[in-house]
Formats: C-alpha cells, structure tokens, sequence
C-alpha cells in the first residue's frame, strides 16, 4: 500500500507536467535568429502564428546567414532558419554544448531574382552573363550588388552554385539590406542586383508593388532548351526551369515539445505551407501544389 501510494503521488497528469516547461505550442516567448533574405514570408508566417495562439510571443532576429549559423551554439536562439541544414560539427557542438538534438526539415523552395534598373538595356542574361557579370568580365561592365559581399545566404549561394568556387568581381556592391539592394538599382542604371524572390515576388503584397516600380526583374536562359528566358516565378522554381533555386530549411534547438516544436509544425502544416504558396515561394511538405494551363485573351 506504501508503494502505491508513493507511485501515485510520483504521477504527474500532462496538464501538471505542461505547466512546468518554460514555453508550449501555446504560450510563452522564444526567440529565433533567420536568414534576412526571407524576412517578408517569415513576418507573416509569426504574424499568423501569434494571431491564432494569443499568448505565444516569436521575437525574430534577422541576420545574414553566417551570423545565423552562429546562433547554433547560443542556447536562448530556440531555432535558426537559413538554406542548408546543419553539418556534423554544427550538430556535435549542439549536442556537446547545449545538450540539444537539433531537427531540420525544408519547408520551401526560394530563389534568387536578378534586378536591374528600369532604363537598363539588358534585361535577358544567360548563366554565363551571369558569370562573366560576377567575374567582372562581362562587355557591358555591370556592376553586381548584394546584400553583403559575404556571409550572406544569396553571396554564399552565389559563390557555391554559380562561381563553383571562384572570387566575385572586387567591383562588387555591398548594400545593408535586400531592400537597400533594391534603393541601390533604383538609382544606378549601371548595376545589377542579386536578391531573394520573397522581396519582390508576391504581386499581391502592397510593398512588394511598390519595390517592382523602382527595378525590373531580369529573365534568366532556362537549365532546359527550347524554353527561351524565365523569371523566378512560382512555376519556375517549381519545375526547377530557373537556374538558381535555393531551398528554405529551419533548424530546430527543442528537447521538448516548446513554442519551437509549435511553431515548427506550423511551417510544416497546411497553413504555414499555404503561406508560403501565397508569398510565391513554392511550398515543399503541401502535395497538392499543381500547376493548370490557362490561356490570356489578347
């Protein structure tokens, strides 16, 4: 009977147990360190959260990339959303350190847009323009601007996927921001921009409106022949026709099932999918993306 007693008084129900954790699906405050090239669908992907769990609180820092992944080894950053996913010694200090087994999942697929200025002549580029461009080689003498000329997920991607390795042009233009890439273009005729879909891709998004008045989206040879330029739309990125197509990966610091775990879940449900699909980045867990052939009326 003393046992029994001492095993019952032991139990604890999931209510008391909930009670006790810092932070739940549902209430508390976490703070996250993402990729600064994202911040447009990110701030509505909180905003949607916090308005459906009232009592949760998501403070987002917004970083280059390399400055997020530093976050690895910081135990108040609850997750890190970049475009890759950790590598071994990334996971071992989070496991040695903070005592963490971190979870990733990719959860959208991006890309990165070429601008340029309203009155510039060239607004179709081959891959190798683009190279020449990065190289300081191409016959027009553009000059690329970034959002950093390092540590950035658009430089790194850049230099990765596109450079296979090699140096960008000393000439290059660093801006403080994707949308000081965009000022940048607007008033140089003699520059070309480098930035991430979700800044100018969503013909829906008031701001985003306002930024497509300022430059034009170049179109990029397709990586299949016979289609002729894209740009980076939905459909595009979808069917990988646009050559430089990144993905959109979370990584998680969570041992329990945290404001983290929820906010997770989120991005990875039907909600957080269809926001991604509304910001014309292309959804990655939702399966009934489809693509229907229409036909315009002159």
């Amino acid at each position: 009977m003393v046992c029994l007693l001492a095993s019952l008084t032991g139990c604890k129900s999931n209510k008391e147990k909930e009670k006790e954790l810092p932070d739940t699906p549902y209430r508390g405050t976490i703070t996250i360190s993402a990729d600064e090239s994202f911040k447009p669908v990110i701030e509505e992907l909180v905003q949607v959260y916090e308005s459906n769990h009232p009592k949760t609180k998501i403070n987002v820092l917004y970083k280059p990339e390399a400055e997020c992944f530093k976050d690895f080894g910081v135990d108040s950053i609850r997750m890190v959303i970049g475009t890759r996913r950790y590598n071994a010694d990334e996971k071992d200090l989070m496991v040695d350190s903070l005592g963490v087994s971190p979870q990733s999942m990719v959860v959208a697929r991006d890309a990165v847009a070429v601008i340029v200025n309203p009155a510039a002549q060239d607004s179709l580029f081959s891959m190798q323009d683009i190279t020449n461009i990065l190289k300081g080689r191409f016959k027009k003498n553009l000059i690329p601007v970034f959002d950093g000329v390092k540590a950035t997920s658009t430089v790194r991607f850049i230099i990765d996927s596109v450079l296979h390795g090699d140096s960008l042009t000393s000439s290059a233009v660093a801006a403080r921001s994707s949308e000081g890439v965009i000022d940048y273009v607007s008033k140089n005729p003699d520059v070309i921009g480098f930035i991430g879909i979700s800044w100018i891709g969503n013909p829906e998004d008031d701001e985003q409106l306002s930024f497509l008045k300022k430059v034009r989206v170049a179109a990029i040879e397709s990586k299949y022949s016979g289609i002729g330029y894209v740009k980076a739309y939905q459909q595009n990125i979808y069917t990988l026709s646009y050559p430089m197509v990144r993905d959109l990966v979370y990584i998680l610091k969570e041992n329990y099932k945290g404001l983290g775990f929820g906010f997770a879940g989120f991005m990875s449900g039907e909600i957080g999918q269809l926001i991604f699909r509304r910001a014309y980045l292309v959804p990655q867990v939702l399966k009934n993306f489809g693509i229907r052939p229409i036909k315009l009326k002159k």
